[in-house]
């Protein structure tokens, strides 16, 4: 995965793994960022279809179409769904690791 850009994992729960004592997480991220991923995003927790589905949506628009540098785009889109009136539970659990 050397030189790839961007790892989305949208699926419940990828963020997590196995805590492992002076090492950290151990998880699919760490198994993706020593393949070479530039940035993941990753959920640490189960997200609805309708709300993740939307995140992405809004995600793809603002950094492929509209060409915001990835962070802008993945707040843009977690914005988006605050001010459609989603509570936090919706669109927290998304996290862009750089």
């Amino acid at each position: 995965l050397s030189g790839t850009e961007l790892v989305v994992l949208s699926a419940c729960e990828t963020g997590l793994g196995d805590i492992v004592a002076n090492e950290g997480v151990y998880g699919l991220q760490r198994a993706f960022r020593i393949a070479g991923a530039r940035h993941l995003i990753l959920s640490l927790w189960k997200i609805p279809d309708r709300q993740t589905s939307q995140l992405m949506e809004v995600f793809y628009k603002k950094w492929l179409e509209e060409k915001k540098p990835l962070r802008a785009a993945f707040l843009a889109a977690q914005r988006h769904l605050r001010e459609e009136g989603w509570p936090p539970y919706y669109w927290a659990g998304f996290v862009l690791l750089e």
